[in-house]
């Protein structure tokens, strides 16, 4: 699978993780998976220290907004670079071409 074949978003983003709201930066890519039949999406939020702060590099589950959708991830420990993996089963928080006329695009 090229990177061509993958969906995603990159942009602004709100993530809400303990009932705070905070504006990140994010890239973020997903894919259907045939063997289970789940979409899985993915992604890195930019380095923020108020993300940061009420992480305290461990593991939460928030809420990720962007202009396209919102959803439910969990954001993992942070890479050597501060930026925190996101990971997420179903809906994604961007749009994903269902149709294709819309592949087509």
């Amino acid at each position: 699978m090229s990177a061509d074949d993958e969906d995603g978003y990159t942009g602004p983003a709100q993530v809400v993780v303990e009932g705070t709201e905070i504006a990140v930066e994010v890239e973020l890519r997903g894919h259907f998976q045939p063997i289970d039949g789940y979409y899985r999406w993915y992604g890195r939020i930019a380095p923020n220290a108020e993300l940061d702060a009420l992480c305290g590099g461990r593991k939460k589950t928030g809420e990720i907004r962007t202009p396209e959708g919102s959803a439910t991830g969990e954001f993992a420990d942070p890479d050597p670079w501060g930026r925190y993996r996101v990971l997420g089963t179903s809906t994604p928080p961007f749009t994903v071409p269902t149709t294709l006329a819309e592949l087509a695009g």
